[in-house]
């Protein structure tokens, strides 16, 4: 299974789907595509302790993280 995590002021939130099901990474890609329109900041883990920024949706990412585009005060 392969998740996409969405951070925000309350938590997290978690969506899984399963990377050979076609309908479901549709799914994940417009969920993807919303949320980076949105402003936040898609990164995909890659090794231990690494990520790396991502700007298009990748499929094959076990774990993508979404961060809030952050506001000044």
């Amino acid at each position: 299974m392969a998740s996409q995590i969405v951070m925000d002021a309350t938590g997290d939130t978690r969506h899984e789907f399963d990377p050979t099901d076609a309908a479901a990474v549709v799914n994940a890609e417009e969920r993807f595509k919303q949320l980076t329109g949105a402003g936040f900041t898609a990164a995909v883990r890659r090794d231990q302790g690494h990520a790396e920024l991502i700007r298009s949706f990748d499929p094959a990412a076990e774990q993508t993280v979404f961060f809030p585009r952050l506001k000044g005060g």
